[in-house]
């Protein structure tokens, strides 16, 4: 142990009891004023013999690394495998939910890097243009579709709760609009919601727009070429691809059966998968 950081120590309380400010006390002992701040807090809760005692003793060789057995990392690549390619958050749920298991997200990563090519972080300070916001459920919804070849997800997100729905047609005109207008407002979100937003599209124009203020009290196109406006509905069509349907096309005569997937698909993410911005909870609870 470092006699001259426990005389430091010694010396911070003193000038702590003298009125010294913190600052200045780790400024006068070249220490960051964090780390003063952290010894004058245990200070007051153990005192000074004890909390010393327990920093001789916490300081007493090399802390040893969590070793991450190949067990382990396989349980890693299975719960990433089986959960739709999810991310290490949600596989740290995982861990701990289903196996008791409390690991740190960092090494989640850089197990997972181990095997997987796994892109950059987002850039956290790229502008983003002003989306609709909501503080409770069935305020705003957006929607939207996802074109897969000779079939098309109609899509929306309760930009709250974060529950979706998702109905597969063959066809992209304003009668199929109208219809998952029908389909997602009763089956989903209620009958009723303060505000929808869509884009431009065909689909949500004509008959779509003739019946829309039926399921809403004020129906709003957003701007053109500004997709954050639709960030909701985006990241989910993202995740529609990914978890889901992928970034394949399909014949129509595949809509039973897609649709089938799809119904298991939407079980799964309203009961099961972990929501980042829902404190890593499903978007409708297990009571």
């Amino acid at each position: 142990m470092d006699m001259k950081q426990l005389t430091k120590i010694t010396l911070a309380w003193e000038l702590y009891e003298e009125g010294v400010p913190q600052t200045h006390i780790a400024k006068r002992l070249g220490m960051h004023r964090d780390t003063v701040r952290i010894w004058i807090k245990n200070i007051q809760l153990y005192g000074l013999v004890q909390f010393i005692e327990h920093y001789e003793h916490a300081k007493k060789g090399a802390r040893k690394r969590r070793k991450v057995t190949d067990g382990l990392k396989n349980l890693i690549y299975d719960i990433r495998e089986q959960e739709r390619d999810c991310c290490g958050q949600k596989i740290r749920y995982f861990l701990k939910k289903d196996h008791g298991i409390t690991l740190g997200t960092t090494t989640i990563y850089t197990v997972l890097g181990e095997r997987y090519q796994l892109r950059s972080k987002w850039k956290k300070n790229q502008q983003r243009g002003s989306v609709p916001q909501a503080t409770k459920p069935r305020e705003v919804v957006q929607m939207d579709t996802v074109d897969f070849g000779e079939l098309f997800a109609f899509t929306a997100v309760d930009i709250f709760t974060k529950e979706v729905d998702v109905l597969l047609r063959t066809s992209l005109t304003s009668t199929d609009g109208y219809v998952f207008l029908k389909t997602a407002m009763n089956r989903r979100f209620n009958g009723y919601v303060n505000l929808i937003q869509a884009d431009g599209g065909p689909e949500f124009k004509d008959r779509f727009k003739q019946y829309v203020l039926r399921y809403c009290t004020r129906y709003r196109v957003a701007r053109p070429y500004k997709k954050n406006e639709q960030a909701y509905i985006e990241s989910f069509n993202r995740s529609l691809r990914k978890e889901c349907l992928g970034w394949s096309t399909y014949k129509t005569n595949q809509l039973s059966e897609l649709t089938k997937e799809v119904e298991l698909y939407l079980a799964w993410y309203h009961y099961r998968r972990p929501h980042l911005s829902l404190d890593l909870k499903p978007p409708v609870p297990d009571f």
